[in-house]
C-alpha cells in the first residue's frame, strides 16, 4: 500500500502537493489507473486511483474512505528535551511515531543542549514515518516548552518523570513497565543527556508526577525514550 499525506483532501478528487507529485510519479513510477491511498493524518484513510499522473499536479479520484483506521487505542505524550545532536531526536520522533505516540512535546530543561527548536523539519520526520507505517493518525507536535509550564498544564491521566537520581519519595521510582495499566492516558518525561535537576524532580513531585525507572541501564535520551514508548505499546496490547 502506497500512502500519501493529505491533511486538506477534497472529495471526490485531489490534487496532490507538487513534492507527494513527484514522489508518486518520478520515484514510485505510479501512473493512470494505479491504487493509491491518502490520509489526512486525523484517522481517515482514502482508496482512490490515479487520473492524472502530472509529475507536479497528480491527481486523484478517491473511490471509498475508512473513517478511525486503526487507531492506536491508548493516549500516549511524550515530553523529551530536545538533544544537542538534531539527528538523535529526530530518530526518536520517527521510532516513536512508528510505535505508537499520541503526542510530543520537546521540552526545554535547567540542563538542556539545545534551546533553539525547529519544528517544520520534525514535522516532516513524523509524517514520513506515519506514511512508511501506514497510520492514519498522525501525532500532534507541540512548541518547545518549558519544564515549569508543562508539569503546571493539566493533565487528565498518569504523571510520570523518568530520571536517574535517587528517588524523591518514600515509594521511590517504580519500573514503567510493571506500573502501567492498559488503557490509561499517560505523560511520560524524559530528561536531557544531564538529567533533570534535582529541583525539578523536586518540582514535578509535588505537581503530581510520580517516579519512574526504565531499568538498570544507562541510556541515552533518545534511547530512553523509545524504550519508553516500546514499553507502554507492549503494555497496550497485551
Amino acid at each position: 500500500m502506497q500512502l500519501f499525506y493529505a491533511p486538506e483532501i477534497t472529495l471526490p478528487c485531489y490534487t496532490l502537493t507538487e513534492d507527494e507529485s513527484k514522489h508518486c510519479v518520478r520515484v514510485l513510477r505510479l501512473a493512470i489507473g494505479d491504487a493509491i491511498h491518502l490520509t489526512d493524518g486525523r484517522g481517515s484513510l482514502h482508496h482512490g486511483r490515479i487520473i492524472d499522473d502530472h509529475p507536479k499536479r497528480c491527481r486523484v479520484e478517491i473511490e471509498r474512505t475508512e473513517e478511525n483506521f486503526e487507531p492506536l487505542g491508548y493516549a500516549l505524550t511524550m515530553a523529551v528535551a530536545p538533544t544537542k545532536n538534531n539527528e538523535r531526536y529526530e530518530w526518536f520522533l520517527e521510532k516513536a511515531t512508528e510505535v505508537g505516540v499520541s503526542r510530543f512535546i520537546p521540552l526545554e530543561t535547567e540542563h538542556s543542549e539545545r534551546r533553539v527548536f525547529k519544528a517544520e523539519r520534525s514535522e516532516k520526520v513524523i509524517i514520513s514515518a506515519m506514511k512508511q507505517s501506514l497510520k492514519a493518525f498522525k501525532p500532534t507536535l507541540g512548541p518547545l516548552t518549558s519544564f515549569k509550564a508543562l508539569i503546571a498544564t493539566p493533565f487528565e491521566g498518569r504523571k510520570l518523570i523518568a530520571h536517574c537520581d535517587t528517588p524523591m519519595t518514600a515509594e521511590g521510582k517504580a519500573y514503567l513497565a510493571s506500573t502501567l495499566k492498559k488503557g490509561e492516558p499517560t505523560l511520560v518525561l524524559i530528561g536531557p543527556e544531564g538529567d533533570f535537576s534535582k529541583e525539578e524532580i523536586q518540582a514535578a513531585v509535588e505537581a503530581g508526577f510520580e517516579e519512574i525507572t526504565l531499568g538498570t541501564q544507562r541510556l541515552r535520551t533518545e534511547t530512553a525514550a523509545v524504550v519508553a514508548v516500546t514499553m507502554v505499546s507492549v503494555v497496550n496490547n497485551q
